[in-house]
């Protein structure tokens, strides 16, 4: 879950890492009152999750209120890639001297975490990256030890800041990696970390990720974090049915058992939709070991509400859960969702009781369904059903 700026800076503050004040706005009205209380010059900051607000007109400088009242009027209602900004930050103004930037985040290629450093911050990290890469620091972690004083300081002295500067964040970093992990997250990111006029340190804008198997078990008080209106539709249904989900933009459904065959039936169908019309996949859906009626209907309930979906492939391997479930799953759940279920599916079974699984569909015999005897050649029919 990707949290809010100004969710970020609260997060920030209970662990006493060094931010401005900041209050929250819905209205023009209550930006104006917000800069009253914060006093002297302010910032009002679009609060969408996406890169690029200052470039789009997100983020301007109020000197007094009334200035506060026309930069929340002229951002409130503004789309930041396809973002609608409903709510700014009136955050307190800062004299930067010099900007750097900082992040701790999950590195699951090496199973360990990495810290990103570099006395240079402000602009895309991306750009950075590419421009001058010798410039950002990338500095390994071990989850077992984190990051305490001496490990922040290598991570300092490695991003490139001065034996004068490198106390004075390395005391941040130690603080934000305790953000990290003590809030269950994936990413912490800090850009710009600022040197203010008067040698102060301060994060001036941060960007945090909460894992949501944390949030589940040992963070609860997460999912009031969770902005729900701002979700999308299908994912929320499909979080309602404890379904592992994410949309994208295609028109083939997919629905798969672990998410490793889910992934390859991503690949399989987006190669196959080069033939036909260039379709795609609609959506990554894993349903698990378990392919019972009521979760494949839960799941084929999700994926048929997309508009954009024409037709879809269910890939299963029956493993632990035979293809006989998997089979009698499909059938109950077509007839669960009744006139719901409108568009064709392709259904490839292999593994456990293959031969009887794929019997119980010919029994059935639902003019929706095709049967594929192979993954690529379900693609294919897949693809080429969405295309017609």
């Amino acid at each position: 879950m990707d949290l809010y700026e100004y969710q970020a800076r609260d997060l920030f503050e209970k662990y006493e890492v060094p931010v401005l004040a900041g209050i929250i706005a819905d209205t023009p009205e209550e930006a104006k009152a917000a800069a009253e209380k914060i006093g002297g010059v302010v910032v009002v900051k679009a609060q969408v999750k996406t890169g690029g607000r200052g470039k789009a007109g997100g983020v301007k400088v109020a000197k007094t209120a009334d200035e506060a009242f026309e930069a929340a009027q002229a951002i409130l209602g503004l789309d930041i890639k396809g973002h609608v900004v409903k709510r700014v930050m009136v955050a307190a103004g800062a004299q930067i001297e010099k900007e750097f930037y900082f992040s701790v985040l999950l590195d699951r290629s090496n199973r360990s975490y990495l810290s990103l450093c570099s006395v240079e911050g402000g602009m895309e990290i991306e750009e950075l990256a590419v421009e001058r890469p010798e410039a950002l620091a990338k500095i390994e972690v071990n989850p077992l030890t984190g990051i305490d004083s001496a490990k922040a300081l290598e991570i300092a002295k490695a991003g490139g800041f001065d034996d004068e500067l490198a106390p004075k964040v390395a005391d941040v970093f130690v603080k934000l990696y305790d953000v990290y992990k003590g809030e269950g997250a994936t990413l912490v990111e800090v850009n710009p970390l600022i040197l203010d006029a008067s040698g102060n340190i301060i994060a001036l804008d941060g960007k945090v990720t909460l894992d949501d198997n944390a949030s589940e078990v040992r963070h609860p008080e997460h999912e009031e974090l969770e902005d729900k209106d701002a979700a999308d539709p299908l994912e929320a249904k499909a979080k309602a049915s404890g379904l592992n989900y994410v949309k994208l933009d295609g028109q083939v459904g997919i629905i798969g058992n672990g998410a490793g065959l889910v992934m390859s039936t991503l690949d399989v169908v987006a190669y196959a939709g080069e033939n036909h019309g260039g379709v795609k996949p609609a959506n990554f859906l894993d349903i698990g070991g378990g392919a019972s009626a009521t979760v494949m209907a839960a799941g084929l309930d999700v994926i048929l509400g997309d508009a954009q979906v024409k037709s879809v492939f269910v890939n299963v391997f029956g493993g632990i859960t035979s293809c006989v479930a998997v089979a009698e799953g499909i059938v109950k759940a077509l007839e669960i969702l009744g006139d719901a279920a409108s568009k064709p599916l392709v259904v490839r079974l292999d593994g456990n009781q293959v031969d009887e699984g794929r019997a119980i569909l010919a029994a059935a015999n639902n003019p929706l369904v095709t049967l594929a005897a192979g993954m690529d050649e379900g693609a294919d029919k897949a693809a080429e059903l969405a295309n017609a």
